[in-house]
């Protein structure tokens, strides 16, 4: 297996920070986003959509999107368990992973390509107004998620489960995006201060 990388994109990361909670190494080929080496014909083969990032199988099937790869992973190496060990905690987890995903990691990854100068390549063309839009639904949903975690340690429950990298993940590409967390949030900080403590954040 092979895992095509970028070190400065949200979705591949999320990918990272699960191998690592799984304690699975994959060689990765480093894809350069900068140099928009993602849309050149050898890249275009592998994920025709362009997007990082993608696991290439042994046999030569290609998986992309993070979810899908992260559930591969987990059905090879089961434990920890990351999706839910249970029919109801598995529903959870989905829910919640879905739920961080929208209403959290897209509105701020929107922000970010509409408004930073380095996404001006890649968005063609950036519109400031939706990047202002998504600033304030991102800020609107971290209230939602700051009441949601009062009564739980992680997203989703009890124990630290696959929504909570998509959480890290997007809490921590706000601050590219310049999305600050409203210091009374108390909840969501904790949540995001515990998830950074993990040594898979550094992945």
């Amino acid at each position: 297996m092979k895992l095509y990388n970028s070190n400065f994109a949200p979705n591949p990361r999320r990918v990272r920070v699960f191998l690592a909670e799984k304690g699975v190494a994959i060689p990765r080929i480093e894809v350069d986003l900068a140099k928009l080496e993602q849309k050149a014909p050898e890249y275009s083969a592998v994920n025709p959509f362009q997007v990082i990032p993608a696991l290439e199988l042994d046999g030569g099937e290609v998986i992309g999107e993070s979810i899908a790869i992260c559930r591969y992973i987990e059905e090879l190496h089961p434990e920890p368990n990351l999706f839910g060990a249970t029919p109801l905690e598995r529903a959870m987890v989905e829910m919640w992973q879905r739920r961080v995903e929208w209403h959290l990691l897209l509105p701020i990854a929107q922000a970010f390509r509409h408004s930073h100068p380095a996404m001006t390549k890649m968005e063609d063309p950036q519109i400031p107004d939706w990047a202002a839009a998504n600033r304030t639904r991102a800020l609107r949903n971290m209230m939602i998620f700051d009441r949601m975690l009062a009564d739980r340690p992680f997203v989703a429950g009890d124990r630290f489960t696959v929504a909570d990298i998509t959480g890290l993940v997007a809490l921590d590409f706000a601050r590219p995006a310049r999305i600050a967390i409203p210091p009374e949030l108390g909840q969501l900080s904790r949540w995001h201060e515990t998830l950074k403590a993990r040594p898979s954040a550094a992945a």
